[in-house]
């Protein structure tokens, strides 16, 4: 049985649910649309920092904060459109804005339906018309994000997408990975690093890149938790982003479809003509061994 529930608490959280696999999910469309929780057979899935997101003025650690219409930070925050210069911070407006709730459906799943519009503040940093739609989507052991990008200005619209998604995990010496890449980039590093299918969890941060990707599914396996989780993706997203913090019980594994700085380069940049729309899907499956 599938169920939508709203509840108020210090934001209104819309409760996706389906009683037969003991699955939820809980988004927050006032807070950036953001899915904060998501749980199969009773057991959280995702990590969340309350104390920051508690606090409006910080940034969210933890769910799926959404990164639009950049992935990443720009230098010095600043990008070069038509011969005009932007400021846009790291990850875009996005994860920062609220969301409208649009549409529900619980026949045969339970789906939730969210909506961004372009407005002054977004046309001041981004200077384009546009309509962002996610449609979250649960059944069984399954998150499917649904999206729909459209451009409403009179100039093609230039644009990238990603999810920031956080995984609870109490040992990331137990994780095991098998990421369709050979080699990554470090952030900080000009030249690729092979990929053995692990990390070296000693460093304080580990921010890494992969950008040569061979297929749409990566998975992990969480030999601690007995959890094994797959993330597929269609062909929009083209970099994979690992992300993790010494001494934090959390890593991130996001599909981004452009790297850092794809604004300024061009490279991967996602491309509107006017009036056009672009559907793109990232779906994400639990399962307990």
């Amino acid at each position: 049985m599938y169920a939508i529930e709203l509840k108020q608490q210090q934001y209104q959280t819309y409760i996706l649910s389906d009683d037969d696999t003991q699955s939820s999910v809980e988004v927050v469309p006032e807070r950036g649309g953001i899915v904060t929780s998501w749980r199969f057979q009773g057991q959280e899935i995702f990590y969340l920092d309350v104390d920051r997101f508690t606090k409006p003025d910080l940034s969210v650690r933890g769910g799926i904060p959404i990164l639009f219409p950049i992935c990443g930070n720009l230098p010095d925050n600043t990008y070069t459109y038509s011969g005009k210069q932007y400021t846009l911070k790291q990850h875009g407006f996005a994860r920062e804005l609220p969301w409208e709730a649009t549409e529900q459906v619980t026949d045969s799943l339970a789906s939730l339906t969210l909506v961004l519009n372009s407005n002054e503040q977004t046309r001041a940093v981004y200077p384009f018309d546009f309509q962002v739609a996610f449609t979250y989507q649960l059944k069984g052991n399954t998150i499917k994000i649904q999206q729909r990008y459209t451009n409403h200005s009179a100039t093609p619209m230039p644009f990238a997408t990603g999810l920031h998604t956080y995984y609870w995990t109490p040992d990331k010496t137990q994780l095991q990975f098998e990421i369709p890449a050979s080699e990554y980039w470090e952030q900080h590093h000009q030249t690729p690093q092979p990929f053995s299918g692990n990390f070296d969890w000693n460093k304080d941060e580990i921010d890494v890149a992969f950008l040569s990707l061979s297929g749409n599914s990566a998975t992990v396996t969480d030999n601690q938790r007995r959890l094994q989780l797959v993330l597929d993706y269609d062909d929009s997203y083209t970099t994979l982003v690992f992300w993790t913090v010494k001494g934090k019980d959390f890593y991130c594994l996001e599909p981004w479809s452009a790297p850092r700085n794809a604004l300024n380069t061009g490279n991967h940049l996602l491309e509107l003509a006017p009036g056009a729309s672009l559907t793109t899907m990232v779906q994400m499956r639990a399962n307990f061994f």
